[in-house]
């Protein structure tokens, strides 16, 4: 059964910087790493690389790293990061990113900016660049600032989006769960999922546990998920190494099990792999080869490494 794991992050604190690791966190995670933590189970047949939150000067870089390792990791697609704060200067980074073979998004992550960033109009100035561009964006924001993605929605409406980790909910522990529908993300996420253009990850939940997770815990936020967006906007993701950095095939086995049973076995395909198949490379994705970058209106090279050098 084809596998896409639409939220892998891989990163080696020796060759780029990642200010924000700490802990456990802070060591390399490559492919040996992966391959690791893997083994004795079915890793997906293939995978979305997410920027890791590395110095922004080092963006670039971190494509072209990811790039030489995308063959021997299964990598068929990278959503890069671009400062879409920028506005109308982003033009030539989305150009070189959209010029690149691999690159299919952009996350330009929210979570920690102010109440309101993406309202900017700066920043939607960006946006509107990176929907003609034709790449897609990776939102990554906590549960308050959900309707500043719902307006952001509403300012591009030509821009595909994609909510990662459902927002970030606070999901409780095994031993004392959370009610979904009880708390404004409930309220915000249905509102959000009103506009056509925005997927959900269904990612992440593990890192939000507050301890040890089980999947009777977990399984109503993913039902409020599939109620809001319908089962056709629904995306698997891992989210490796942030979310069950050792044991990454029990996030999966637990999705997998809700979508067979809430969607039998042709939806939870569409889960784990046809929707994020058609969302990043299919017919509202990029669907292009390697060799035929897409023509724009600027000189676009492929990038390269700049020769300085959740989640």
């Amino acid at each position: 059964m084809p596998l896409l794991d639409t939220h892998l992050h891989l990163w080696d604190p020796a060759h780029l910087s990642y200010p924000w690791l700490d802990g456990d966190l802070d060591r390399r995670f490559g492919p040996e790493e992966y391959r690791a933590a893997w083994a004795g189970t079915s890793a997906p047949t293939a995978s979305v690389f997410v920027q890791a939150e590395c110095d922004p000067r080092q963006a670039f870089d971190e494509v072209a790293w990811v790039t030489a390792l995308a063959e021997e990791c299964g990598i068929r697609g990278i959503v890069a990061y671009s400062p879409l704060e920028h506005g109308e200067r982003v033009a030539d980074d989305l150009d070189r990113l959209a010029a690149t073979p691999l690159v299919v998004g952009v996350r330009r992550s929210l979570q920690d900016e102010a109440p309101g960033f993406a309202r900017r109009r700066d920043v939607v100035a960006g946006a509107r660049l990176l929907a003609e561009s034709g790449l897609r964006f990776d939102a990554c924001v906590r549960p308050a600032q959900l309707a500043d993605v719902a307006a952001l929605a509403d300012a591009v409406p030509g821009l595909a989006i994609v909510l990662d980790h459902l927002g970030k909910p606070a999901v409780g522990s095994a031993s004392r769960p959370v009610d979904p529908r009880a708390s404004d993300w409930h309220r915000d996420l249905v509102d959000l999922a009103r506009r056509p253009s925005v997927h959900v990850k269904l990612s992440g939940l593990p890192a939000e546990a507050r301890g040890a997770w089980s999947s009777a815990q977990i399984e109503p936020f993913l039902d409020v998920a599939l109620e809001a967006f319908g089962p056709e906007r629904l995306l698997y993701g891992g989210d490796w190494p942030v979310s069950e950095r050792q044991h990454p095939g029990r996030w999966l086995e637990a999705v997998d099990a809700w979508a067979l049973d809430r969607l039998g076995p042709a939806g939870r395909d569409a889960v784990l792999a046809a929707n994020g198949e058609g969302f990043y490379f299919g017919s509202t994705g990029r669907s292009r080869s390697p060799e035929t970058p897409p023509s724009t209106s600027r000189t676009t090279p492929v990038v390269e490494a700049d020769s300085g050098l959740t989640r």
